[in-house]
């Protein structure tokens, strides 16, 4: 079987960024035990990235980068905020440990919106967040192995993720 739109797809990888030296840095792993599991066609995953899979079967290998413009795009000075420190607060007080530079916090935008946001900066008064991709501004280099391609079942297809093995238990 392979891989194309609504088929489940298991993959172990390795992805490596480019450092400020030019050598490739491990930044992330799937292995056989913690797997990465998505429909094709419905991961969220980028563009390139599930069509540089297209067409694999199970056991085959890729090996592929992804441009910063392919990937999660350039860093956008626009996400990088400062908010009163006040939003923070759980029940009138801020959480220990909570604003450490380099902590992500899940926030909710005025619309509604899940983000990720990275503590920057804590200042007095407001804390610096950082809404972009951790992975914006970079060179993705991937390379792995397809373990499995099955077909989604209608209630995957239905709910937009993976059940079972991989995927989300409810």
């Amino acid at each position: 079987m392979k891989i194309e739109k609504n088929k489940v797809v298991t993959l172990t990888y390795e992805l490596r960024i480019l450092d400020e030296n030019g050598e490739q840095n491990l930044v992330e792993t799937a292995n056989e035990e913690h797997p990465m599991v998505f429909i094709y066609g419905m991961s969220g995953l980028p563009d390139q990235f599930e069509d540089s899979l297209a067409g694999k079967g199970e056991g085959d290998t890729f090996d592929f980068k992804l441009d910063t413009e392919e990937g999660y795009g350039d860093v956008n000075p626009d996400a990088v905020v400062d908010l009163p420190k006040n939003v923070f607060e759980v029940e009138g007080s801020i959480p220990d440990n909570m604003l450490e530079v380099g902590n992500f916090i899940p926030m909710t935008d005025s619309e509604g919106n899940q983000l990720q946001g990275r503590v920057k900066e804590v200042k007095a008064d407001a804390v610096t967040m950082d809404f972009n991709h951790p992975l914006a501004g970079k060179e993705l280099y991937f390379k792995g192995k397809v373990e499995k391609v099955r077909e989604a079942t209608q209630e995957e297809l239905d709910h937009g993720h993976v059940h079972g093995e991989g995927g989300v238990h409810h």
